[in-house]
């Protein structure tokens, strides 16, 4: 897939990726597993995420603290032009948001979210600048849901900014949802477009487009020359998929279910960047088989 058309589909379904102040999980925990086609590399990752809203007033104010943590474990068990030394395997990424939502007229609501997280290696003695990013957002949301059947309804709109960042300027916010029968949802937009049947309360399934990623500093950078004789310095790493996927989910609970998704990439690309987030050596790019299961605790 040419970069340009990469980056317009990561505009469309990547914009609030981390934007779990939209979301209505409390609490997620989850494993991911990519192996890598054509290749020995894989990608796996075990996720904890968590929303802890704090009620302010009786006017439907809350402040929210999102904590999460991911552990990436990338094995490239392919040969590279240049030697690994230290470890180029495993990225382990911190992080803390601090949200803000109050209600508006017409059934509107307003949020703002900061965040500051870590993602690095961690081979070295200690934190590093580049170990750092830094996130912030504005949204608006449109709820409207029925007394009387499980029709709902949400609509979000806003702007998201993160720094460090392969695409370096705001990202649009664009999540429309509709319940609009018992036994079927969609929602259009990011972080995916699906379509649902539920089968009963406790049974779902469901197609959908989506994105997963990761980034991760190199603390050690490392240095090589290429096929042109051109001296390349490695600063980072990341991971970009673009994946369609059908999913299962069962309700313990109202709110505690177990999912699980499979399917296929329709984009992948694992590479290797420097400082300007230029690509610097490519080290999959093959589409391959994807698989994500976890357990979500939802309001």
């Amino acid at each position: 897939m040419k970069k340009k058309d990469l980056i317009l589909m990561c505009i469309f379904f990547y914009a609030v990726y981390y934007m779990r102040s939209q979301d209505t999980n409390l609490a997620r925990l989850e494993y991911a597993y990519i192996p890598q086609s054509g290749s020995e590399n894989t990608y796996s990752r075990i996720r904890f995420s968590a929303n802890y809203p704090i009620k302010t007033d009786n006017k439907g104010t809350y402040i929210v603290i999102s904590p999460q943590y991911r552990y990436n474990d990338l094995q490239i068990r392919d040969e590279l032009i240049f030697d690994q030394g230290g470890d180029l395997n495993v990225f382990q990424t911190i992080g803390l948001e601090l949200g803000f939502t109050f209600k508006m007229k017409n059934n509107w609501r307003f949020g703002t979210k900061i965040g500051v997280g870590i993602s690095s290696n961690f081979e070295g003695s200690k934190l590093e600048s580049d170990d750092f990013r830094y996130t912030g957002s504005v949204f608006f949301v449109k709820s409207y849901k029925s007394s009387i059947t499980p029709k709902t309804s949400r609509l979000i709109l806003g702007l998201r900014y993160s720094t460090p960042a392969s695409i370096s300027f705001p990202l649009p916010i664009i999540n429309y949802f509709k319940r609009f029968s018992p036994s079927w949802a969609y929602g259009i937009g990011t972080p995916k477009t699906s379509i649902k049947y539920f089968f009963n309360e406790i049974n779902t399934i469901q197609a959908f487009i989506g994105l997963d990623r990761f980034y991760g500093n190199l603390q050690n950078n490392r240095t090589f020359v290429d096929a042109n004789g051109t001296t390349k310095t490695v600063e980072n790493a990341s991971m970009l998929n673009v994946i369609g996927a059908l999913g299962y989910e069962f309700y313990f609970t109202e709110h505690l279910l177990f999912y699980t998704y499979g399917g296929y990439t329709l984009s992948n690309e694992i590479r290797l960047r420097d400082k300007n987030q230029d690509n610097v050596l490519t080290i999959n790019n093959e589409n391959t088989f994807y698989f994500r299961s976890g357990i979500k605790l939802k309001i």
